[in-house]
């Protein structure tokens, strides 16, 4: 019996010492996978156990963690009008320090705090603030080592967009690229991350919400981006434009990462619906493959992939699943993982390469489910914080998540392997 209690503990340690950390938005890669311990489908009828819980100010953006810590950004307004970023232990829980500057958010829409997540990279943590603040700090002491105003009056039009600036910094080989939507022809801005210095600007777009991705296109690099009038494929190590396919969306709302499978890649959008844009063997060869207005509307929830199948969050249906290559609805869940409200919202997070799923819902429920082409499958649901659009994160055996007052860690219920 002993050796079997010890076999557990060893088998346990082994998984959670081999879960992935989350160092920026959308995980590891970018991409709303994680390759964490194997989660148990049978969870506590009481709730899942908190770990620890930190005030925080408001703020929508993503939780970030890496090496032990935890980094997230906010807002206060007392005693003065502040954008933070904060760094905690995240074992404890217990804060190790915080950089701040001023800030004057106005008649920002939604202003109740920074959009943006976190990225860490090689012992830096790069920020923008939701106003324009763009900030290179040391990991571990939290030093400022550079910093860029993309703040007015060199703002297109004297404007930000309507809810701020959202998309999180972008590391790519020796650049972190940021998507400001400043003048002169700086819709992207491509920065040497370690000295500060600006290597490109790229494209006259003005700034959307939707964070950049580079993509491998044939054993060549490209960053694909969807603005508030395009989805543009770049080089990213010159900035140049190599192909654009129109697409004006309703008050600027490209809020969703794009994702690229197959050859393929997928926006989708509130109002204008999801594109699907084929990339050829030429490096300016893209092409409109398929479109949907009725039944693929996404809002700010990220879609996911899996074998040939895309699933996203409908704005009217809720979960829905649909053929990659040719947008054929085949199901949705009728708004069973998330209130469908005004703004329907969940975090999606593929496990491994698995057809599980952990969402953290705007009702501050996480969900584990299967999605597949056959339909919607929910195993476990446990509330661990308030209402949130932001998104969590996964590390070790817990997840972090943030509200617009509150940061807290709660254990995952591990199956052991």
């Amino acid at each position: 019996m002993l050796d079997s209690a010890v076999v557990l503990v060893v088998c346990f340690a082994n998984a959670v010492a081999a879960a992935e950390d989350w160092p920026r938005w959308r995980g590891p890669r970018g991409d709303g996978t994680w390759d964490g311990p194997p989660i148990a489908e049978s969870w506590p009828a009481e709730g899942l156990e908190r770990v620890w819980r930190q005030e925080v100010g408001g703020g929508y953006g993503g939780v970030a963690v890496t090496d032990g810590r935890l980094y997230v950004l906010d807002r206060v307004t007392e005693p003065r009008e502040l954008e933070r970023l904060l760094c905690f232990d995240a074992d404890d829980g217990r804060p190790l320090w915080a950089f701040e500057w001023d800030v004057a958010y106005g008649d920002l829409d939604y202003g109740n705090g920074p959009r943006s997540t976190p990225t860490l990279h090689e012992g830096y943590v790069y920020v923008l603030g939701a106003l324009g603040h763009f900030h290179a700090l040391d990991a571990t002491s939290g030093r400022r080592l550079w910093s860029k105003d993309y703040t007015v009056p060199d703002r297109k039009d004297d404007e930000l967009p309507m809810w701020g600036l959202a998309a999180s910094p972008v590391v790519w080989r020796d650049l972190v690229i940021v998507h400001p939507g400043v003048e002169p022809e700086g819709c992207l801005i491509a920065i040497n991350r370690r000295t500060g210095a600006e290597v490109w600007r790229s494209l006259s777009d003005p700034a959307g919400y939707a964070t950049p991705i580079v993509i491998d296109r044939g054993g060549q690099p490209e960053l694909v981006a969807w603005t508030p009038k395009h989805i543009h494929g770049l080089d990213p190590a010159t900035g140049t434009r190599r192909w654009s396919v129109p697409y004006e969306v309703t008050y600027g709302v490209s809020i969703a990462t794009p994702i690229f499978h197959d050859g393929i890649v997928f926006v989708s959008g509130y109002w204008e619906g999801a594109k699907a844009i084929r990339l050829g063997a030429a490096l300016d060869d893209a092409q409109l493959l398929w479109e949907d207005r009725l039944h693929l509307r996404g809002v700010m929830s990220q879609p996911l992939y899996k074998d040939g199948y895309g699933y996203l969050l409908d704005k009217q249906y809720g979960m829905t699943c649909f053929e990659y290559a040719t947008g054929k609805k085949l199901w949705d869940d009728d708004n069973r993982l998330t209130p469908r409200g005004r703004n329907p919202q969940a975090s999606l997070v593929r496990l491994a390469d698995s057809d599980r799923v952990l969402a953290l819902n705007s009702d501050g429920e996480l969900v584990l489910a299967s999605f597949t082409p056959k339909g919607y499958s929910e195993h476990a649901r446990a509330k661990i914080i308030g209402e949130t659009w932001a998104h969590p994160a996964f590390a070790g055996h817990r997840v972090y998540a943030r509200s617009d007052s509150e940061l807290v860690c709660f254990r995952l219920p591990i199956q052991p392997r």
